[in-house]
């Protein structure tokens, strides 16, 4: 019923819609209404109510639920279903959760603050409030596990579309960073479960450093991290840009999932690549080694070459990459 109430609110915005006829169009007694945009008011929304009027929806507040995102998807089920928190521990931790339960593919965790946000390799990520985006995406794909890797390429082909199309230009470090001037703006963390030739379910982790300011990273990693408000100077309507990351996801996902395809996804990785044609310092199981990035294939790995020439490829998941004279 609330966000019945919200939508009538927002369809005549800046006017005032009695109370008698949000009565009339929804079916609920006066007394119920009032209970709700009160409701609305306590969560952030500017409403003016004047007796003999109604409400009128002054202005929304900079939060990431359903209602809010919505009006901006043009999806079919990738955010259709969203649990939001306040603040919650982890939103991977809690999609998983999810997952295990049965909850549908496309269902989307979106917290204002995580309190032990994770990265790759059990890294802590800063998560303060209502500072950035951070969100899991569950899904069900029915492929190999060992195709699972390819899912962070989508991820961070429809990170890297959503931030261009609002005007920002950034590159991937594969398998799963998105850089500003080589600094670190979004990590993406896919977790899976699955036996040895069935995946149950996948959760794609997105955190992205929106509206972060300088005094809000920890010391130690000011040096390596940076947010699209520090690098643009203007704040970043994070509702549009979930919305447009979501819809991006949901074309490159279905491409991979209904025709095994992940050439688009690919290309946008490849294209836009920190790493291709720089020697970087691969950390693999221990051990470290200078080799140069020379291209990513169409599985989605890292093809380097060492000093001596030889070359192999490296599997997402297995390696940590750094730059080296500094991130990339």
């Amino acid at each position: 019923m609330k966000e019945q109430i919200l939508k009538l609110l927002k369809d005549n915005q800046n006017e005032f819609i009695s109370g008698q006829e949000i009565s009339e169009q929804l079916k609920v007694s006066r007394t119920a209404i009032w209970k709700y945009v009160n409701i609305l008011k306590e969560e952030g929304y500017e409403i003016e109510s004047v007796s003999r009027k109604g409400h009128m929806l002054l202005a929304t507040p900079d939060i990431l639920n359903y209602e809010e995102i919505s009006e901006y998807l043009d999806t079919k089920y990738i955010g259709r279903e969203i649990y939001y928190f306040d603040s919650i521990n982890s939103t991977n931790i809690k999609a998983k959760e999810l997952a295990y339960s049965s909850e549908s593919e496309g269902t989307v965790v979106i917290a204002e603050e995580q309190t032990n946000g994770r990265g790759r390799l059990g890294r802590k990520w800063s998560s303060p409030n209502k500072k950035g985006i951070w969100m899991s995406i569950v899904l069900k794909p029915q492929i190999e596990p060992q195709e699972a890797a390819k899912i962070t390429q989508v991820a961070a082909a429809a990170v890297w579309k959503a931030i261009n199309q609002i005007g920002v230009k950034t590159q991937i470090k594969w398998p799963n960073d998105i850089v500003i001037n080589g600094k670190k703006v979004c990590g993406i963390l896919t977790e899976m479960s699955g036996e040895l030739n069935r995946l149950n379910y996948l959760v794609v982790g997105i955190g992205i450093n929106a509206n972060t300011t300088i005094s809000d990273f920890p010391e130690e990693i000011n040096d390596i991290a940076t947010s699209l408000r520090i690098e643009t100077g203007k704040e970043i309507k994070r509702k549009e840009l979930i919305a447009l990351i979501l819809n991006y996801f949901e074309e490159l996902y279905n491409d991979l999932k209904n025709n095994g395809n992940v050439y688009s996804s690919i290309k946008v990785c490849k294209e836009n690549s920190a790493l291709i044609g720089k020697d970087v310092r691969l950390t693999l199981r221990g051990e470290e080694k200078e080799v140069r990035a020379i291209d990513i294939n169409e599985e989605g790995e890292l093809i380097v070459q060492d000093s001596e020439g030889n070359i192999s490829k490296v599997i997402s998941g297995e390696v940590s990459v750094r730059g080296l004279y500094g991130y990339v």
